[in-house]
């Protein structure tokens, strides 16, 4: 499927698609006109001598040195190499994929007022492969570093004119496309970790009243609904909700507020994603073409706090929600809480540690979990940078990469719980939910059940495979009664 680009309507899964499934890319018929429309702006800027910020000036603290028009096209180009400072490990290929395909969108809007030429030529570039990104380098106000990084490659013996080197770079598709397909995989780890929870839930023998439907009615949180949809698919024929089966009148919090936790994360996630879903379209940039004006305007669209903060806060609802996934971990595998032998082994009273220290593991990776969690939308490197102008940050980049880290804690979170779940319900012996029992067939196809004598298993495969997606397409919705098949846009 080709995925059309209009400048107005890109969504994350479209981004996703692209950067990951490299689907094709096409401009929309309408966008040359657009774009030649707002260029002659600019031409007629040019023409008139008026004074334009990056066009017919250097950029920066170098803001007030004139370029005059038969220099503008030789300092579009030459800006880019000074920008190029970007350190650390080099970004995901399909964040660098992601990120082209959000500055083509950002030209095709046309408000930046470069060529259709220049957008064709980027269009063209996601054929082939993503050039070196590196990571860190950018404070979020236009991730300038990583832009350099990646368009100065795919654009040799294309030659720039006056003006274009700034739209380039004064934007954030780097932040926004890493935030987009964060988003996207923090969205599977929630349906992923519906279907651990209601695992844990089965192999605890918890109290089901925490599925009772008036939790929504009078607690009428959209996350909240959808997870006890979800969680009461899942949960159907278990056998905790015969009478004498729960052990418990009220179970630890980490069981009992599944739907609440779950349901913070889903809201948290939707606010995030409707967030993006402006920046994916919105101008990002400085300056901008009014056309209706005929003139160029100085402006700050490169402040997007809106989605550095809602990344933060995504981060921290997350935090609480594999915190918890930890928790449940812990308390199958201790007799106290769960009536089991320790370490879910299936015989009781050996010297033998089972899935014990496998708490530690989920325990460690909640630490990191948690520490990646601390906002960092307000942070101030510095206000000395250009003259004490630039003196605000979103720390953007950075908020997207530490959500894309979180998540993967996560995927390794839910692989221990999983096989924990799936241990503690096979030693129970109690007739679990139709949800439970395609998850342990999942499960079983990647960690074996541990028997005596048997050393811990590697769930990493079972990581792997829900990095993958296959736990994603395995569970339906919430609705295991057809394993078989399943969603495959992960939202």
């Amino acid at each position: 499927m080709t995925v059309t680009i209009t400048g107005h309507d890109l969504t994350r899964l479209e981004l996703a698609r692209v950067a990951r499934s490299r689907e094709p890319v096409q401009l929309d018929a309408g966008v040359r006109g657009r774009m030649a429309e707002t260029r002659a702006v600019v031409e007629r800027a040019l023409e008139t001598g008026a004074t334009v910020y990056g066009t017919t000036t250097a950029v920066g603290v170098l803001k007030r040195v004139d370029v005059s028009p038969e220099a503008g096209a030789a300092y579009s180009s030459h800006m880019l190499a000074h920008h190029i400072v970007g350190q650390g490990p080099d970004a995901p290929a399909d964040v660098v994929r992601g990120t082209l395909v959000r500055l083509v969108n950002h030209l095709a809007e046309a408000s930046p007022g470069v060529r259709p030429e220049l957008a064709e030529r980027l269009v063209a570039a996601l054929d082939e492969d993503p050039p070196r990104v590196r990571s860190i380098g950018s404070v979020g106000q236009a991730d300038l570093a990583p832009l350099a990084e990646l368009v100065t490659p795919l654009l040799e013996g294309f030659e720039l004119a006056a003006g274009e080197g700034t739209a380039l770079l004064d934007n954030n598709a780097f932040s926004t496309a890493w935030a987009g397909l964060a988003l996207t995989d923090a969205f599977d780890l929630i349906d992923v970790l519906d279907a651990a929870g209601a695992l844990s839930l089965d192999g605890f023998a918890a109290n089901p009243s925490l599925l009772h439907p008036a939790i929504g009615v009078v607690r009428p949180y959209p996350g909240v609904r959808e997870t006890l949809r979800r969680l009461g698919s899942l949960l159907v024929g278990s056998a905790i909700h015969e009478p004498g089966v729960a052990r418990n009148l009220q179970d630890p919090l980490s069981f009992r507020n599944l739907p609440q936790l779950h349901g913070a994360a889903r809201d948290a996630l939707a606010h995030a994603d409707a967030i993006l879903a402006v920046e994916l379209n919105a101008n990002q940039g400085n300056p901008m073409v009014v056309a209706d004006e005929d003139r160029l305007v100085s402006v700050a669209n490169f402040e997007i706090l809106p989605l550095a903060a809602a990344l933060d806060y995504v981060r921290v609802v997350l935090a609480s929600v594999l915190g918890a996934a930890s928790e449940r971990v812990t308390k199958m595998v201790y007799p106290l809480w769960s009536g089991l032998p320790t370490g879910l082994v299936p015989e009781a009273g050996t010297p033998e540690a089972g899935l014990t220290y496998l708490s530690l593991a989920a325990q460690s990776l909640a630490v990191e979990a948690r520490l990646l969690a601390m906002p960092v939308s307000f942070e101030l490197v510095s206000t000395t940078h250009a003259e004490g102008i630039e003196d605000r940050t979103t720390s953007a980049p950075l908020a997207a990469r530490r959500l894309a880290e979180q998540v993967e804690l996560g995927h390794r979170i839910a692989a221990i719980e999983l096989a924990v779940a799936a241990q503690a319900i096979e030693v129970r012996g109690t007739r679990p939910a139709r949800g439970s029992a395609a998850s342990i067939e999942l499960v079983r196809r990647h960690v074996p059940f541990l028997r005596m004598g048997d050393h811990v298993p590697d769930v990493e495969p079972l990581a792997a495979a829900i990095r993958g997606r296959a736990f994603s397409e395995f569970i339906l919705d919430g609705d295991s009664s057809d394993p078989g098949e399943g969603r495959v846009d992960g939202a």
